[in-house]
């Protein structure tokens, strides 16, 4: 285990019963997509990878996009 999640665990310990359940749920919810993640990249093909890539060249071709700008903006 590491140090951060060591001390990350020793905050969590301090808390009432209810507030460790929440942040436990929320952490194995966590765990739980990241390896549902994991698995759908491990699986995806060269083929599905390339198509995608083809696919956002396209639509930045026709402007279907959003310049990251406007959805971030300083």
């Amino acid at each position: 285990m590491t140090e951060l999640l060591q001390q990350a665990i020793s905050e969590i310990q301090k808390l009432p019963s209810d507030q460790q359940d929440a942040i436990a749920s929320r952490l194995l919810a966590e765990i739980q997509d990241e390896q549902v993640w994991a698995e759908k990249f491990a699986a995806t093909t060269d083929q599905q990878w390339d198509n995608l890539a083809a696919m956002v060249r396209r639509e930045i071709r026709t402007g279907e996009v959003t310049p990251l700008d406007e959805v971030l903006p300083n």
